[in-house]
């Protein structure tokens, strides 16, 4: 026992040495600490900031596109993705699961919804991971196709909340406006990047920047009561106003239907423009294809107003006419030799399109009926080639435009060789583009004065409407004399009017004077020379109206039509031409030079009054009324107050109460589009043509937010589901009586 004393009392004093030296080293470790705020030289309070500190990312919402008056061309809406909880531990309550426990019956229900099949998605929920998504299929869910699934309770299904880009009128200068595509981040993030025209060209003014919240959390993230707040907000981007006036551009759009339903052309192109402006107000082509499904892309990725060049035909004529004027070198009543003509005693010999002419005739009448001889010698002998070379730079036909779309192209003037030169004065062997075109003939209708073709009106700040940018009619040349002008286009009218000698019979419009000029231009053989069949031509009208002060310029061009002859030409070119100059001039209330009985309606205001009443006056008018509501009163209508309506037009008149869906079969999208618009639903349609299936039945209800989606049909179509159900075929069909005399090699 004394023995083992001494050695306790050893073990007991080292005990005490170690454990004092432990609680020295902590006493300083904590001085350290308490003093510099540092653990192995990482503060502790970046420490404390980075564990307890979270990020969140507030999204920019992208500029919204809209047309001159203020509706909506492009805009992001709310969206919703598909996904699946595949972990059973996500379920803490059996009778209330989290994940998805029959995945048979699930892909089942879904199939029904997604755009996948039942195998594919099964395969999905039957992998081994957390959650799932299903790809291209289950995004851009609609929040009606939401409400739906979430009615099945499918354990285990959820959304997450997404935006995408909406084109609420489908098919609609699609090239002009362009696409945005969604582009995802390594980090989960996406953007949107504009591919196409607007889209594309005004991308870096469209897309905003996100902003951030950063915030105090406890540990299990959830914001603490007292915690710091730092919010940077998101700066949203620039909408942009178009020149596009969406009636005109609808107007354009169902035209061009018709031409292809009945036609089946290779190819169209249309433009109108004010040539006092230089403000396009629409621009379309066939093909084309819808911004959100993509679908025709593939046929057609150029805007072929200002992407491609051809050769014009006679439309070319319009300014090699002009400088003749303006050089005091041309005289109506003088006389020439037509059937043939040779630049030099070398050239092939330059023929008419009837090969042998007329006789002999005055230039006037060479004019009316579209002589290539007698445009040759003007360029050679009247004017002289350098003279009407610098004629057609003082044009702008030699350069591009500068519109503000992406990849203009410019022309090129085949002008080394005498031959070259004389038939680039009536529109062969030089190539230039429909919008360069339009410009020069701004001068021709506008006093002189030719106007810088622009498709951006003005570009706004989305957050606080302030004005960022606005675009000015710019003057980029006076070619001609306002005198010359109007020279010009009392000629052009003759080209119309005149029964016996004028190309361009076709073209007139009731009520309004018309000048312009056809154009019948031989498409170039890849192997060599041109193409030889009767209907391989690019067959245009380039024409203005009113005669006395144009107010719209239409170019409109019809490549390779199925026809029987090229005489036919003129008949799909006039089926765009005529009723859009002529909605469009009453659209825009401009009075027609001979008075007839009013075809436009100026609405009143009917806000507050009874609904019968109301009904009964529209009615008298001549005008489809479309009741919304069950109520008594007027609470709201479309189209407004003030607006000049067409005759037979469907106004909509909104009344108190829950609104209900119409039958919208056989409405047209413009019309449907009203009813969107006041009852504040969310429109998608696929198509074009006339509605003949919707996804909200009649009496159904129309709330703000909902989305309403129609399915369209030409009337070809429409037809053709009819003989289907008939199980009948009609094959009859029918080329139009009357031919007109605009013919080829620039007729």
């Amino acid at each position: 026992m004394n023995r083992k004393q001494p050695n306790m009392n050893f073990g007991a004093a080292g005990l005490f040495v170690i454990f004092g030296l432990l609680f020295f080293i902590l006493l300083i470790r904590y001085f350290s600490i308490q003093i510099t705020g540092e653990v192995g030289s990482q503060p502790l309070a970046a420490k404390a900031q980075q564990k307890y500190s979270r990020t969140g990312n507030l999204d920019a919402v992208r500029g919204v596109i809209y047309d001159q008056k203020g509706e909506v061309i492009a805009e992001d809406t709310t969206s919703y993705t598909l996904i699946a909880v595949l972990d059973k531990k996500m379920t803490t309550n059996p009778k209330k699961p989290n994940h998805v426990t029959d995945p048979e019956k699930t892909a089942r229900e879904l199939s029904k919804f997604i755009d996948m099949e039942e195998s594919k998605i099964y395969n999905v929920l039957t992998k081994d991971q957390f959650q799932v998504e299903f790809g291209k299929a289950g995004r851009d869910i609609s929040h009606q196709t939401k409400k739906e699934i979430e009615a099945l309770k499918l354990p285990g299904i959820t959304f997450k909340r997404d935006s995408k880009r909406f084109y609420p009128n489908g098919i609609f200068a699609s090239h002009l406006v362009g696409y945005a595509d969604r582009i995802d981040e390594s980090d989960g993030s996406y953007n949107y990047v504009g591919k196409m025209g607007i889209e594309q060209t005004l991308n870096k003014e469209l897309t905003g920047k996100d902003g951030q919240i950063n915030y105090e959390s406890d540990l299990w993230g959830y914001l603490l009561p007292n915690g710091d707040q730092k919010v940077t907000p998101a700066k949203n981007g620039n909408d942009v106003y178009l020149t596009i006036d969406k009636k005109i551009q609808t107007f354009l759009e169902d035209a061009m239907n018709k031409v292809v339903e009945e036609y089946n052309p290779k190819k169209i192109i249309a433009i109108v423009a004010d040539p006092k402006t230089g403000e396009i107000l629409a621009m379309g082509q066939r093909p084309s294809f819808h911004p959100k499904t993509k679908e025709g892309i593939d046929n057609s990725w150029h805007n072929e107003a200002i992407e491609t060049s051809f050769e014009p035909g006679s439309t070319m004529k319009i300014f090699t006419l002009a400088a003749a004027i303006e050089e005091n070198q041309f005289d109506p009543n003088e006389l020439f030799q037509s059937g043939s003509y040779r630049v030099t005693s070398k050239d092939r010999p330059i023929h008419d399109h009837n090969r042998s002419g007329w006789g002999t005739i005055s230039y006037l009448e060479g004019v009316q009926r579209s002589s290539n001889v007698a445009f040759a010698k003007l360029a050679n002998e009247k004017l002289g080639f350098e003279k009407f070379h610098e004629y057609l730079i003082k044009f702008g036909l030699d350069r591009a435009t500068g519109i503000d779309l992406p990849n203009e192209t410019s022309g090129k003037i085949q002008f080394t060789w005498p031959i070259e030169k004389a038939t680039t004065a009536y529109g062969q062997g030089t190539a230039i583009t429909p919008i360069q075109q339009i410009q020069a003939a701004t001068a021709i209708a506008n006093k002189g004065k030719m106007m810088k073709p622009h498709v951006v009106d003005k570009i706004v700040d989305h957050d606080t409407g302030k004005v960022i940018r606005d675009n000015v009619p710019e003057v980029v040349a006076t070619p001609i004399s306002g005198e010359t002008a109007k020279n010009v286009l009392d000629i052009l009218e003759t080209v119309v009017t005149n029964q016996k000698t004028g190309t361009g019979n076709r073209y007139q419009i009731d009520g309004y004077s018309v000048a312009g000029k056809t154009g019948t231009a031989s498409i170039p053989d890849p192997k060599g020379g041109y193409l030889g069949g009767q209907e391989d031509y690019i067959f245009s009208f380039l024409g203005m109206a009113p005669v006395d002060d144009p107010k719209l310029i239409v170019y409109v061009a019809v490549q390779q039509p199925e026809i029987e002859h090229y005489s036919l030409g003129s008949i799909p070119v006039s089926m765009v031409f005529n009723p859009v100059m002529k909605n469009s001039l009453q659209y825009l209330n401009i009075q027609p030079s001979q008075q007839e009985k009013a075809s436009t309606t100026k609405l009143g205001e009917f806000k507050g009054q009874a609904v019968t009443e109301t009904m009964k006056k529209l009615e008298e008018q001549e005008l489809e009324v479309v009741v919304l509501g069950k109520g008594t009163k007027v609470t709201g209508q479309l189209p407004a107050a003030g607006t000049k309506v067409l005759e037979g037009e469907k106004v909509i008149l909104q009344t108190e109460g829950e609104l209900n869906a119409p039958d919208f079969t056989g409405w047209s999208l413009r019309d449907v589009m009203k009813v969107a618009k006041i009852s504040g639903v969310k429109l998608n349609s696929t198509g074009s043509g006339y509605v003949v299936k919707q996804n909200l039945k009649e009496g159904a209800l129309l709330r703000e937010g909902d989305f309403l989606i129609i399915d369209l049909k030409t009337p070809e179509e429409i037809l053709q589901l009819e003989e289907e159900e008939n199980k009948e075929v009609d094959e009859n069909s029918k080329l139009p009586d009357e031919v007109t005399e605009d013919v080829p090699l620039g007729g």
